[in-house]
């Protein structure tokens, strides 16, 4: 009698729900081109942007260097994941936990787990903290500052705490929900972008085409960064805009993703999340800030150039970034709690993320967490790279861990915490640090896989 209960059957549903999280992903549920333009578009023309558009302001960014770092940098991220991630993930068909598990074993797989769920929290939960700058605007809600680290009203921890359940609500419905989502919401959040940016433009001196580029020049990205900011240069907008994402390009994290895809091409189509929203978006909040005064708070400068528009498009924004990240962390601990179904991690994780996201410091220090994300779980993406391409040319064994029992792969343990290591005393800023520890990390793993597979074939 008990299983005819209204929440057993609630649980009953949300059990059945498949996201194929410990096996290949099979050929009649590959997902065909319009999910991935949705997926990217909505996840990348999002919360982030009205965030990482200011900041650069903020930062003293010239004009120029701004726009020729958005060109490249975004170029190199799309062929990261055109290159590097997709065509691994449609060949292997596993999302990338467990994956890793065939190569490192479970426990340095739970290591990796915890500590990339807890980053995606971290991240989800500054997207909400994004989503909520614009919650709280009909109430007259103090909005964070650019210096805030902790909450700074009842208010604030409330409408939080709102947003927070809504967005783990959606991201619990899994990986077609999401794109479905992301297709619906994403050509109308991009339209809210240039159209905001071009309604302030003429409070800044723009009366005309010709007068864009001086103005921007003199009132936007003057290259004279704000009290208590340092400067950023073209090469810190090439590499942020590269590697903002590195963790889901080159540290792999996309193969959860990219899995569900028809073709390799397919990682192409991030060029709609990064020129759509690491380009046009990141411009035009950049714009809309300057307008505001070098207010930095994603609600407010929506509203001053869209109204409610602008508003709900920030809300809806935070939403589209976060969902997908819930639903990452929430495979990523699964992995860690294989016998709770995803529905259930997932919503765990929601509960994490929306404790955090009460502390606005996760958005107003975006650019560096951010950076150091990417890097913690970046020489994870290596290993993987490592693996299936070089590994059969140097008659290496791939998934060593899994053919011989292996629990804890050290050669990946080694290599992951030597590489951040060596990565952490190097003296230049992080935003650098990511590319010569990617090609670090190869070395190092090839190195000590080739070790461990020696000693095991003598039997030493």
């Amino acid at each position: 009698m008990s299983r005819n209960k209204p929440g057993n059957r609630i649980v009953e549903r949300l059990d059945a729900l498949n996201e194929f999280d410990r096996e290949p992903v099979p050929r009649q549920q590959l997902k065909g081109a319009g999910n991935f333009i949705g997926l990217f578009a909505g996840e990348h023309v999002a919360g982030t942007e009205y965030v990482i558009g200011p900041l650069f302001v903020a930062h003293g960014v010239a004009a120029g260097d701004l726009f020729l770092g958005l060109i490249f940098g975004n170029l190199l991220a799309v062929f990261s994941w055109a290159f590097i991630t997709t065509p691994i993930a449609v060949r292997t068909r596993l999302n990338l936990y467990w994956h890793l598990r065939k190569i490192a074993g479970p426990w340095v797989t739970f290591m990796y787990n915890i500590v990339n769920a807890l980053m995606f929290c971290f991240l989800a939960g500054a997207m909400i903290t994004v989503s909520a700058t614009a919650v709280g605007l009909p109430f007259g809600m103090t909005m964070p500052s650019l210096t805030d680290t902790l909450p700074n009203s009842a208010e604030w921890i409330f409408t939080v705490l709102a947003v927070g359940l809504v967005v783990t609500v959606l991201a619990v419905l899994g990986f077609e929900k999401l794109t479905h989502f992301g297709k619906i919401a994403a050509p109308w959040m991009f339209l809210v972008f240039p159209a905001a940016a071009i309604a302030v433009l003429p409070q800044l001196g723009v009366s005309s085409i010709g007068d864009f580029w001086r103005v921007a020049q003199e009132k936007i990205w003057t290259g004279v960064p704000m009290a208590g900011q340092s400067k950023f240069t073209f090469w810190h907008v090439l590499f942020f805009s590269w590697f903002c994402n590195m963790a889901m390009h080159i540290g792999m994290s996309d193969l959860t993703m990219m899995r569900f895809a028809k073709k390799w091409t397919y990682g192409f189509l991030s060029a709609f999340g990064m020129y759509l929203g690491h380009f046009i978006a990141w411009i035009a909040s950049g714009i809309l800030c300057a307008a505001a005064l070098g207010n930095v708070a994603p609600g407010p400068i929506a509203f001053l150039g869209a109204g409610i528009a602008g508003a709900v498009s920030v809300v809806i924004a935070g939403w589209t970034t976060a969902n997908p990240t819930i639903y990452r962390a929430g495979l990523a601990l699964q992995v860690v709690t294989p016998n709770w179904k995803r529905w259930r991690v997932t919503l765990f994780v929601g509960l994490i993320t929306t404790a955090a996201a009460v502390f606005p410091a996760l958005m107003m220090r975006l650019l560096d967490f951010v950076a150091l994300y990417g890097l913690l779980l970046m020489p994870i993406g290596a290993v993987i790279f490592a693996e299936f391409w070089f590994f059969p040319r140097f008659g290496l064994k791939r998934d060593f861990a899994e053919l011989h029992g292996i629990r804890f792969g050290w050669p990946v343990a080694l290599a992951w915490g030597l590489t951040l290591a060596v990565c952490f005393m190097l003296p230049i800023e992080i935003f650098f640090k990511g590319l010569p520890g990617w090609f670090l990390a190869v070395l190092l793993y090839m190195l000590f896989a080739f070790i461990q597979q020696k000693r095991i074939r003598a039997g030493t």
